[in-house]
């Protein structure tokens, strides 16, 4: 079962927005991408909030995260949030194998 996590990074003097560039920039996301497992890792930045950045990141499997969080790349990660002086807001959902309802579908445009 998928696993999918948003992490609502939040700061002060445009510091969350700095920490996704720096992110992007320093080849961390694409290294991220790369891992086995990962399925999307992408920054959104929220409308109404300029110091919030939202990362989806989703992953095949519990495993998945566990190898990922075990990786040297999230001592990289936990430097980046502390030079930021970020906070976090953790949201994770499981997937749901069967997708959209039949319901759901009459509201989808694709």
């Amino acid at each position: 079962m998928a696993v999918m996590v948003n992490i609502y990074y939040s700061g002060k003097d445009g510091s969350a927005r700095k920490f996704a560039e720096e992110m992007m920039a320093s080849g961390v996301v694409r290294d991220i991408r790369a891992e086995t497992g990962n399925i999307r890792y992408e920054y959104f930045f929220p409308m109404e909030d300029e110091e919030t950045v939202l990362l989806i990141d989703s992953w095949k499997d519990q495993r998945s995260i566990d190898v990922h969080h075990a990786s040297p790349m999230m001592a990289q990660i936990i430097k980046l949030r502390e030079k930021y002086d970020l906070h976090m807001k953790v949201e994770r959902y499981l997937s749901d194998e069967d997708g959209p309802t039949a319901a759901d579908k009459t509201f989808i445009r694709e």
